[in-house]
């Protein structure tokens, strides 16, 4: 292959024992422990050339012995880093060490990381481990370690793919809409190059029936097989709860997201499994379909150039929506052509996040959301929001009663932890379903919260570790929830459509020292959008298949303005902020009216072609 030719031509002879590719990372393997321990002058200026990342390892034949490499990682690492596990994978020359603060092992400038590294001649990586227990980032890690063999022939194919040469018939860059566009749901977009395919995510539409509930992949357009690959922006359902899917049909390309996305993706996906059977719903796919993905994945770090195909480099950048939330920038051929994906994206400091980026270099399409781009869809300061949500939970607590905050397990869940934990709010928050282990995960990634986030975490004020936060882990534990008065409730379902706060919910509705505040979404048709519109009494299904009504006697809020999405004056500040103004403006992820007045809005405002495309259709950019 031309690309390692030429960077062989470029170092000393002898001092290459092997190269490899892995994904778009050229790795040189030697058996020289001296070029190995010096090589970095070396191996940066090639990199300036040939404009590819390249890391050198030593063959394990000349690393230090596995125990004895462990004792002198013990011997280097502050003990203040509690280092948890160190476990090596010879098959890549990588030792892993998983600490609570990684940030000792790496030490000043780098320095502990460069001296267990030449002393050792293993190639560290570092993992933090989640100061808030998480099973699922246990698991994941773990599959991965055990998979070490098979991911890297994956790797070594995808780089393979990834730096052939390509000669195709195509000259054109297009796009075409699967799913998410006049409408909110199963979000998806094959984009198409001269020399690749790739898609970007992929989703379900979590109320939809039948085949409108997923991407529309029966297209011509679409072929599973000259898929290059995925990329996901975020691990919320409607942007890759039909990643799975493409696994279990044939795909076995790489997909892109970042390292957070990949945990709180497989969380998601197994909890969507499960509520379609106990629903009586087919899945349409099986566990085994979503470790597969996994297995398959490729994580990036904000900012990191990655090629993912012979003419794309893809970067990753901050969206502010979500744990991990990305902004895609595409960068197409030799500098012919730039697109940028913020569907789903807040433009807005958070408890939790920055807002989005906008220093792209260049920007010649962006296809945007307008979940709220409707001209009236104007919410209330972040500020005021938060001071509502307070007020409500006080008033609760004054009368002595409990507060029942329904939420999404990942997102919501957390930022209203953190809104109580800066407030410095004393009394027992009990945290129930899916929230804590995604609360977890958070705590696994803080390098993507806020850097306000940061500074607590790296400096032993972490709020989510507060004494207040009490894990509900059984229906025993449910019970004596109901005996802790004055407290709030954090729980699943965010809508009321099942789950553990659907339970409270029959235990507190009497009561008028209660209250239940909606802090997010209530979907049409659901329980919680019912009751928010004024219903009073409920009618449920009790037991032997009864219906029982619940009256609903306790204070019922609705706190605005804690949404991850942007409002219209923050998608159209997030266009006017962008460094490089976009050609053209392809807008998506919201209802037929709101996205055709977004469109109409930008056009006005910048005066750039802008279009709100429906599902199925393609358009030609070059």
């Amino acid at each position: 292959m031309k690309i390692l030719e030429k960077v062989k031509s470029r170092l000393p002879d002898g001092v290459v024992d092997r190269m490899e590719l892995e994904g778009s990372e050229i790795v040189i393997y030697t058996k020289d422990v001296k070029f190995f321990r010096e090589h970095e002058p070396l191996i940066k200026s090639i990199v300036s050339e040939v404009k590819k990342r390249i890391e050198v390892r030593c063959d394990t034949s000349v690393c230090m012995d596995q125990e004895a490499t462990k004792k002198k990682i013990m011997e280097i690492v502050p003990e203040e880093a509690k280092i948890k596990e160190i476990y090596f994978e010879p098959e890549r020359s990588i030792v892993v060490i998983a600490a609570e603060k990684p940030g000792l092992v790496i030490g000043k400038g780098g320095e502990t990381f460069r001296k267990i590294k030449y002393e050792t001649c293993w190639s560290p990586r570092i993992e933090r481990v989640p100061e808030v227990k998480s099973d699922v980032v246990e698991a994941v890690r773990k599959m991965l370690h055990q998979e070490v063999k098979f991911r890297k022939k994956f790797l070594n194919k995808v780089g393979e793919r990834i730096f052939a040469e390509r000669i195709t018939h195509r000259n054109w860059i297009r796009v075409t809409t699967l799913g998410g566009f006049r409408e909110v749901g199963r979000s998806s977009l094959l984009v198409e190059t001269p020399k690749s395919r790739v898609l970007i995510d992929c989703g379900v539409n979590v109320g939809g029936k039948g085949e409108n509930a997923f991407p529309i992949l029966h297209t011509k357009e679409f072929d599973i097989n000259d898929l290059d690959a995925v990329i996901i922006s975020h691990p919320h359902l409607d942007h890759m709860g039909f990643l799975p899917y493409l696994y279990k049909y044939g795909y076995d390309g790489p997909t892109y997201c970042t390292p957070p996305t990949r945990d709180v993706f497989t969380l998601l996906c197994l909890d969507y499994i499960d509520v379609l059977q106990r629903n009586g719903v087919e899945p349409p796919y099986t566990a085994k379909d979503v470790k597969n993905a996994v297995k398959h994945m490729i994580t990036l770090e904000w900012g990191e150039v990655s090629d993912i195909s012979s003419d794309i480099r893809l970067t990753l950048q901050n969206a502010g929506h979500l744990l991990g939330s990305s902004l895609i920038h595409l960068h197409i051929g030799d500098g012919l052509y730039n697109i940028v994906w913020a569907i789903d994206m807040k433009y807005d400091r958070t408890a939790l996040f920055d807002p989005a980026f906008t220093n792209f270099q260049r920007v010649e399409a962006l296809i945007i959301e307008s979940t709220y781009g409707g001209p009236n869809d104007i919410m209330p300061p972040r500020r005021e929001a938060e001071k509502q949500l307070l007020d409500a939970v006080m008033r609760s607590m004054e009368k002595g009663g409990q507060a029942l905050i329904p939420s999404f397990a990942v997102g919501r869940g957390q930022e209203v932890m953190a809104i109580l934990a800066k407030n410095d709010f004393d009394y027992p928050v009990f945290v129930d379903g899916m929230i804590w282990d995604a609360t977890g995960i958070h705590t696994a990634y803080p390098e993507y919260l806020s850097r306000e986030m940061q500074s607590l975490i790296f400096n032993d004020q972490n709020p989510f570790k507060k004494d207040i936060f009490k894990r509900v882990a059984s229906q025993a534990d449910r019970e004596k929830v109901y005996d802790e008065k004055p407290s709030v409730i954090i729980s699943t379902s965010g809508s009321l459509v099942g789950g553990p706060a659907l339970e409270y919910l029959k235990n507190l509705c009497e009561d008028p020292k209660n209250t239940l505040i909606f802090v997010g979404y209530q979907f049409e048709g659901t329980l919680g959008r019912k009751i928010q519109k004024g219903w009073r009494e409920i009618p449920l299904q009790g037991e032997n298949g009864k219906t029982i009504t619940l009256p609903i006697n306790m204070e019922v809020v609705t706190v605005e303005g804690l949404s991850g999405h942007s409002d219209i004056n923050q998608l159209v500040s997030f266009v006017r902020r962008l460094r490089d103004r976009p050609e053209r403006i392809l807008v998506g992820h919201g209802e037929e009216r709101k996205a055709i007045n977004l469109a109409r809005t930008l056009h006005k405002l910048f005066r750039a072609e802008t279009y709100a495309p429906r599902n199925l259709e393609t358009l030609r950019l070059v």
